[in-house]
């Protein structure tokens, strides 16, 4: 915990300068996410892991792999339009949660990358969903 309120101290203190970055063939990146609260209308920032897929960025909806959905993910639900701060740039991007086949497809390339994501993911007692943050044209 004490190592995420760090991490994103570090992204606002140098304007994303550290410690966010792109992902590469066997890793994951790390973006920030700012959502529009779904009570309060403010926005809130949070960093997560995301990869590639063709212009889309694929990330998790999971607090640590806790039981609860994290908030951000409530939030895109309510209110799917969002920003996403990358190493290189900043864009807007719609939310969906990826289903079918299509999040069999996107969960396999999350194994790819984790070798223990079936293990995390059974410590759930709910599906963690694979949200695809397409961008705005």
């Amino acid at each position: 915990m004490l190592f995420w309120k760090a991490h994103r101290a570090l992204v606002r203190v140098t304007g994303g300068r550290r410690g966010l970055w792109r992902p590469r063939e066997k890793t994951w990146g790390a973006l920030r996410l700012t959502t529009v609260g779904r009570r309060s209308g403010q926005e809130r920032s949070v960093i997560v892991g995301y990869y590639e897929d063709g212009p889309n960025l694929v990330t998790m909806a999971m607090n640590g792999w806790g039981e609860a959905e994290p908030a951000w993910w409530l939030n895109l639900q309510v209110q799917p339009k969002a920003r996403v701060q990358l190493a290189d740039g900043t864009r807007q991007v719609v939310a969906h949660a990826a289903t079918g086949a299509d999040r069999d497809r996107l969960w396999d390339r999350w194994r790819s990358l984790d070798k223990d994501l079936d293990g995390y993911a059974r410590r759930r007692p709910t599906e963690t969903a694979v949200v695809v943050l397409e961008p705005v044209t």
